[in-house]
């Protein structure tokens, strides 16, 4: 999964980091390991809204409070939960713990809005999984733009 990630970036010649490491599951855990020191960690949620119609990304920075109640309204979505594992592995082809920007890699039909917090905007250097929560990867947010724009993923920048 993870050299997918790799391979889609060197491809496009878009520049990046790695940092290996154990795995990592929370935003603790990367704290734990020292990841925090090294670039804008960011957090992501996958999310529906109450009829399953609408699936969305959010990608926020580790320190950004998310309220779902008040997300569902700034996403004009209504009433939002998290989706399922199921929903996960189907629609970014990952699995709990692992949810990337770069799942939209697996979204063929474009299912998924990809929402960025605005305070991500200029940011150098965000720090995101591969799809898989063992390594790192380091990446400007023009450049993750790019990448979400490649893909031909919908993307939208919130004030959350």
């Amino acid at each position: 999964m993870k050299e997918q990630v790799f391979e889609f970036l060197e491809k496009e010649k878009i520049p990046y980091d790695v940092t290996e490491h154990e795995p990592v599951y929370t935003m603790e855990d990367m704290e734990r390991v020292g990841l925090d020191k090294l670039g804008t960690l960011c957090k992501n949620l996958f999310i529906r809204d109450a009829k399953g119609k609408s699936y969305f990304l959010i990608t926020a920075s580790n320190d950004t409070t998310i309220n779902l109640k008040e997300l569902g309204e700034k996403l004009g979505a209504g009433k939002v939960s998290f989706a399922s594992a199921e929903r996960l592995q189907q629609y970014l082809g990952v699995t709990a713990g692992c949810v990337s920007p770069f799942g939209v890699l697996n979204d063929a039909e474009h299912k998924v809005e990809v929402i960025f917090d605005q305070k991500l905007q200029g940011e150098k250097r965000l720090g995101v999984h591969p799809n898989e929560h063992d390594a790192t990867v380091w990446i400007s947010f023009s450049d993750l733009q790019k990448v979400l724009k490649k893909t031909g993923s919908s993307v939208r920048i919130l004030k959350l």
